[in-house]
């Protein structure tokens, strides 16, 4: 099994591969090129983006700077947009459904690393992907940690350190963050 196979599949993995390295350089060019563009180069920006993500669906739009480590492991649905300054790094696989809404300065991370010293002196990582289902809107500044799942309906409170999953139709915040409402058809 390569690098990339092992990262992929959660396994520990060395990061700084030949392979990897060279993937992770051919995301840096796509996404400086895209923050560098204007909003009225939108053909240009759409392109670049349908050649860094995995797949991205209709109608979307990311403010610029947008950073990820390699792009081809981010899977996003229709009517998408992200505002100035997030951060994916799909190191694992992220996922994030239709109609979804990303404050500024959101990171979503899916890389790990050993809490062991002797493994993490060895630099070795392993991932956890992020799943974030339809109609999702996370707050300015929010965290999103490995291994998180998020329902659908899940409206993420700005600042908000998401260390564990939740299901659908909740509003969370905090840090760590909590359920502090459920939403419901009325509200």
């Amino acid at each position: 099994m390569n690098e990339f196979d092992k990262m992929i599949s959660g396994d520990f993995y060395y990061p700084y591969d030949d392979t990897l390295n060279k993937m992770r350089a051919d995301a840096r060019a796509l996404f400086e090129k895209y923050n560098q563009t204007s909003h009225e180069q939108s053909q240009i920006r759409e392109e670049l983006i349908k050649n860094l993500f995995g797949a991205i669906g209709k109608n979307f739009f990311i403010e610029p700077t947008f950073q990820c480590d390699y792009g081809k492991n981010i899977f996003i649905g229709d009517h998408f947009f992200a505002n100035f300054g997030c951060v994916i790094l799909d190191c694992g696989r992220v996922s994030i459904g239709d109609h979804c809404f990303i404050g500024p300065q959101v990171g979503i991370y899916t890389a790990c690393h050993p809490l062991a010293p002797a493994k993490r002196d060895r630099v070795i990582e392993f991932t956890k992907a992020v799943t974030i289902g339809n109609s999702c809107w996370i707050g300015g500044h929010a965290t999103i940690n490995p291994g998180v799942t998020l329902g659908n309906n899940v409206v993420v409170g700005s600042g908000a350190v998401v260390t564990k999953s939740f299901g659908d139709n909740v509003v969370i915040a905090g840090n760590p963050a909590s359920v502090i409402r459920t939403i419901t058809a009325d509200k």
